[in-house]
């Protein structure tokens, strides 16, 4: 249970609001907590820099772990990017050139001021995750160590708009979400009379930003721009990554301890996209504490215990019954040295008619499939977000779509690390064709509960960098990366591989139905076995934290979720509303700044097994802040289908101030497959 402390080594005064001036005249706004005996004795700095807004947006986590930080002798600033939250300017995409232009720029104001000791650390989850490591190859002097929590090394093939070189539909919902998030103004008790018409501006200028990422189906200098695998050796500074097994950004994690040759260590728990303190499903850890003593090793220069034990502390995942409510996890921790441990070996089998051998079978011949459009229903969540109903249930009935191989009762325990690799030689009858790869922990009575999956768009396979269309019937060899994974088979379970042609709703059909022949005889799967995984007592077991910011819930919020088939259609429409809150936290108001805040989302997804093309989306979502006497509201609706050739999307938003219209915005566009 986590703990909140109220004393700290250095008492702490926190600045609202104050503006770092970059050398083009735009102001960034900046959020400080100093300890006070910066005044006397500079200390080091800690940098968090997104664009979610200091002021009412991640308010409610930056007091407690910020808080915490600055209590113990760190200067703490929360950085709004330009064109978010309070900050000047407009944002036009994420990850831009300008965006780590302006952070270098940043990093060095907070060096030269007289209350830091010019040594600063950077941290942050997702977007922060991903510009920590961003900026930390960008090498400025003064940024001496990062944390990076929920990132990506790779922001094509393992973040929220492409995966495998399939579109993820997150796609359309993060792009909504980033509308409605920049929907909102600039506070006027902050910025003054000129917050109306720079918001007017923002609102005018907003870009469409779920189609900016479909316009890049392929992994060309966009994506590969902020990718740190492109040179892992420009990092130079200590690296802590952080992720979680229910999070979608865990298999950063292994590349990132194979490849940084600087002072590095990694914790994955088996927690979604929150960070650790709060870390669900738990058990959550000690985060803030594990991160003073990162800090107090790299930018105080205390020789500390912060880089002993295992480089990397892994939760294994223990068989359990499958459940889309899963609050807490079955394991422990366990210790390797490597993203490609010493003590995990590949270990082949093979596919059968629905069995899977450890031996080659004598007469495998082959076999062909074509999925229903609706494989996928029991898929849960790309990202999970630490909300009830997110996991992935028994996935029988995803099973009862598939093709399955189930391999004998295993007479002991079988523990993996790392990640699973499915190859085969196949044809396909279409141009465009996917390959759906899951594998699964069946239990005596039958549930099924997913371990990992992955998927590969077979046109991409001469390459991720062009489109080359399958000649069909053409023999190709394919080869699937699952998901890196920590999992330990109990005895008598089984291991299942299920193959599909579909992953609906969570990603985007194939232009056709594509039927695949399978060779069997070149069908293996390969794992990565530990024979004999090393426990140890893992991270800080007792969450801390700092005082939370005042708030009052005014209304509990509450995600549903549901599917609903049509008989005569032979179609499903999946239904997620977040009723108070995207992730059902509920409307409430910051009480120290007197701003309510209230977002809900619906997002309905069709699709019929008839036809791939009658796929189609629709997310609605309302974002409404203020207080009395200023209020601004936005109702954002986007749409999206396809045809052969194209992805059409579509959207409008409706912005209101106090009641009155101030923004009717639509787009349009198609754009190629």
């Amino acid at each position: 249970m986590k703990q909140i402390v109220s004393a700290f080594p250095h008492a702490v005064t926190v600045t609202e609001h104050l503006w770092i001036s970059l050398r083009d005249g735009t102001r960034l706004a900046v959020r400080l907590w100093l300890p006070d005996s910066a005044a006397v004795t500079p200390v080091p700095a800690i940098l968090e820099y997104i664009p979610y807004r200091k002021r009412d947006g991640t308010r409610t986590r930056d007091e407690p772990m910020h808080g915490y930080f600055s209590g113990h002798g760190y200067a703490v600033l929360r950085v709004d990017m330009r064109g978010s939250g309070d900050s000047d300017g407009l944002l036009a995409d994420e990850y831009l050139l300008q965006e780590q232009e302006d952070a270098l720029e940043v990093i060095d104001w907070i060096s030269r001021q007289p209350w830091c000791d010019g040594a600063v650390g950077m941290m942050g989850k997702s977007w922060g995750g991903f510009n920590c490591l961003q900026l930390a190859a960008r090498q400025p002097p003064a940024l001496k160590a990062i944390i990076t929590v929920c990132s990506t090394d790779d922001r094509y093939n393992d973040d929220i708009h492409y995966k495998g070189g399939c579109l993820l539909n997150d796609n359309l919902w993060w792009g909504g979400i980033m509308l409605a998030y920049q929907s909102r103004p600039q506070d006027p008790v902050l910025v003054g009379e000129a917050w109306h018409k720079d918001w007017l501006a923002r609102l005018k200028n907003m870009p469409f930003f779920p189609a900016l990422w479909m316009e890049h189906p392929l992994r060309d200098a966009y994506w590969k721009h902020g990718s740190v695998d492109q040179d892992w050796s420009a990092i130079q500074c200590p690296v802590l990554a952080v992720g979680g097994w229910a999070d979608s950004y865990s298999n950063a994690i292994f590349r990132l301890m194979d490849n940084l040759q600087t002072p590095s260590r990694a914790i994955i728990g088996p927690w979604a996209h929150v960070y650790p303190q709060d870390g669900t499903p738990g058990p959550a850890i000690g985060f803030l504490q594990e991160g003073v003593r990162w800090w107090d090793r790299w930018l105080k220069g205390e020789d500390n215990d912060a880089m002993n034990g295992p480089r990397i502390q892994a939760w294994l995942n223990d068989s359990h019954s499958p459940s889309s409510q899963h609050p807490d996890a079955c394991g422990q921790w366990v210790g390797f040295n490597r993203g490609t441990a010493d003590n995990v070996v590949g270990r082949n089998w093979y596919l059968d008619r629905g069995q899977l051998n450890s031996t080659p079978a004598d007469h495998a011949g082959g076999f062909s499939f074509c999925s229903p459009q609706n494989h996928g229903l029991m898929g849960g969540e790309w990202m999970g977000a630490g909300v009830l109903g997110e996991s992935p249930p028994d996935q029988r009935i995803d099973d009862g779509q598939a093709e399955v191989f189930d391999g004998q009762p295993l007479s002991k325990p079988l523990a993996i690390f790392g990640f699973p690799q499915f190859s085969v030689v196949l044809k396909s009858d279409k141009p465009a064709a996917m390959l759906y790869v899951r594998l699964s922990d069946v239990s005596p009575d039958g549930a099924v509960n997913r371990v990992t999956h992955g998927w590969v768009n077979l046109a991409h396979l001469q390459g991720q960098d062009k489109k080359t269309p399958l000649t069909p019937g053409e023999a190709v060899s394919v080869s699937v990366q699952l998901d890196g994974i920590a999992w330990r088979f109990a005895a008598g379970h089984r291991m299942r591989i299920s193959l599909a042609t579909t992953f609906w709703p969570m990603v985007w059909p194939m232009p056709e139905a594509a039927t695949l022949t399978l060779d069997l005889a070149s069908a293996t799967l390969t794992l990565p076995v530990c024979e004999q995984p090393l426990a140890i007592d893992g991270p800080n077991s007792q969450p801390e934290t700092a005082t939370n910011t005042p708030l009052t819930l005014l209304s509990p919020g509450r995600v549903e979720r549901s599917l609903h088939y049509d008989v005569l259609a032979d179609s499903w429409t999946s239904i997620t509303e977040g009723i108070g809150g995207v992730f059902g936290e509920g409307v409430y108001r910051f009480d120290d700044i007197d701003t309510t805040v209230d977002h809900n989302l619906r997002r309905q997804l069709t699709v019929s097994n008839r036809d791939p093309l009658s796929a189609h989306y629709l997310l609605t979502q309302t974002m409404r802040i203020g207080r009395e006497g200023w209020w601004t509201e936005a109702e954002i609706v986007l749409e999206m289908r396809s045809d052969l050739t194209h992805f059409i999307v579509s959207g409008n938003m409706k912005v209101k101030f106090n009641g009155e219209s101030v923004c009717d915005k639509d787009w349009q566009q198609r754009i190629a497959r």
